[in-house]
């Protein structure tokens, strides 16, 4: 039985290997790290510190739940994103690195029109844990942000987010399906979503992390992954304050076409892609 943290470490290391995870090393390092209360990068450096009775048993759930399927970040309970942490409940989605390029398609048309200190006020369609609502404040010093969600318990672990990562004071949170309880309060600069878009087919298929933990109303797209897009694209045609306003929606990475066409069907009509690091299409940019 490992009793220091060098120990623990490959302990768990070797375990997801066998297991066939995709990142075993690092599944592992966040794990003891997190039990022994360092950075993740520290582990190795102090391999010989000694583990008591309790952290021991603590490393042997999370090596019993992250074996059984559990993500590390449902173990922990948090999730890094643009380099802040996130706390997730049962009814957020765990925010992804993918997700980071619909931040930067937003923040490099700012910069390209020279307007990341203006007081610019725009809406996250299905905020979830506000990863993406966070992130965009954290960047634009001026700015104020809606976050919409149908779920109460997410948008209190939203609300939560935004105080912890200091942009509470600029972030706002309404119960809605997406933009329907916005009537009323005007347009917006920029509007952005990451809306569920897995097909009905294809969410049986999905990894047990995803398809056991993450909740189905931030997944399921309908039968062709299409249903959120099409409630969105004609909501915000007519919710964007000028012409040269924006909607960012994340895609999956054969939906760029469907979603384009769906966009310029609401009247957009300059339609552009941004990719993903794997050079995937990753998010749909339409502007009027």
């Amino acid at each position: 039985m490992p009793t220091t943290l060098g120990a623990a470490y490959r302990d768990l290391r070797d375990a997801f290997r066998a297991a066939g995870f995709a990142s075993p090393e690092i599944d592992a390092r966040m794990l003891v790290a997190a039990v022994a209360g360092i950075e993740p990068a520290r582990v190795m450096v102090e391999e010989d510190r000694p583990l008591d009775s309790d952290q021991l048993a603590q490393i042997a759930r999370m090596r019993a739940a992250r074996l059984g399927r559990t993500p590390v970040g449902r173990i922990l309970g948090r999730r890094a994103f643009w380099g802040m942490e996130f706390v997730l409940s049962p009814q957020t989605l765990e925010p992804r690195p993918d997700t980071e390029s619909l931040v930067e398609a937003v923040l490099a048309d700012v910069d390209a029109r020279s307007r990341r200190t203006d007081s610019l006020r725009f809406a996250d369609l299905g905020t979830g844990s506000g990863a993406i609502l966070t992130a965009l404040l954290s960047e634009l010093p001026n700015a104020s942000g809606i976050g919409t969600d149908i779920s109460a318990e997410a948008l209190a672990t939203a609300r939560r987010n935004a105080q912890a990562n200091g942009v509470g004071d600029r972030a706002a949170f309404q119960r809605s399906s997406f933009g329907e309880a916005l009537e009323g309060q005007g347009g917006f600069d920029f509007i952005v979503s990451n809306p569920p878009y897995i097909t009905d087919a294809a969410l049986a298929r999905l990894d047990p992390e995803v398809r056991l933990h993450d909740p189905e109303r931030a997944l399921a797209g309908g039968p062709d992954g299409l249903d959120a897009y099409r409630a969105i694209v004609v909501w915000a045609a007519s919710h964007l304050h000028s012409p040269a306003a924006s909607l960012y929606l994340e895609i999956g990475y054969d939906q760029a076409a469907s979603v384009s066409g769906l966009c310029r069907a609401a009247g957009f009509s300059n339609i552009t892609l941004r990719q993903d690091l794997s050079g995937l299409d990753r998010v749909v940019i339409a502007t009027m």
